[in-house]
């Protein structure tokens, strides 16, 4: 129950930066939020933050059975019936959140475009480009060390890297040749992670897979 329940104090978390304005990633339904008894404009997060609050509760019932069994012998005791009130409070809590939130998310709308855009700032493929160096044999330590200077120039110059010039490019290693448009762009950084857990589109397709056989929903 603990770690479903930090697993969806954390998803909360995320939903909760997404909703804000600085972010604005995501739409949450007003059915899930209430307005500020104060500020008219403000929209209130209610359901994720009050999943992450539940957390609390739930690693405090983790936290009562433990104290409750560390100083036992090792069979049965009459301190043991302190244990239903934590284990089942835990359970209940878990079982409404996780309902709560599935219903959230069926209703959830993605700002896909904002969220695009985000990922145009801040030099995002930097680590790819360094990647791309690599495997053109150049040592890590110096491909980081070209990548640096790159990116400072993308800084000075107020651009991102790939809007850089092949010829601009080329300029911090000559190693760099015209292919590397593909690792700069953001689809191609995020297909080209395919270990396990990868963000590949492939990897990414396999979990969903296995998740849905493991759930028995596999379609």
């Amino acid at each position: 129950c603990t770690m479903i329940q930090l697993h969806l104090s954390r998803l909360s978390e995320e939903l909760v930066l997404w909703s804000s304005q600085e972010f604005d990633f995501v739409d949450i339904p007003d059915k899930f939020c209430t307005g500020s008894s104060i500020m008219p404009q403000k929209k209130n997060p209610d359901i994720p933050e009050l999943i992450r609050g539940k957390s609390g509760r739930v690693v405090g019932s983790l936290m009562t059975l433990i104290t409750l069994v560390k100083g036992l012998p090792l069979t049965y005791n009459r301190d043991l019936q302190e244990d239903k009130e934590p284990v089942f409070d835990a359970v209940d809590t878990v079982t409404a959140s996780l309902a709560i939130m599935a219903e959230l998310l069926e209703n959830l709308r993605f700002k896909t475009d904002k969220m695009a855009a985000a990922t145009q700032k801040g030099c995002m493929t930097a680590t790819d480009l360094a990647d791309y160096l690599v495997l053109k044999n150049v040592p890590f330590r110096e491909a980081h060390e070209i990548v640096g200077r790159a990116v400072a120039y993308c800084l000075g110059k107020g651009c991102e890297l790939p809007d850089l010039s092949i010829g601009e490019l080329a300029g911090f290693s000559p190693t760099i040749a015209k292919d590397v448009f593909e690792v700069l762009r953001i689809e191609g950084s995020v297909n080209s992670r395919i270990s396990t857990g990868g963000t590949g589109l492939q990897r990414v397709e396999e979990a969903l897979a296995a998740a849905e056989q493991q759930l028995g929903i596999a379609q």
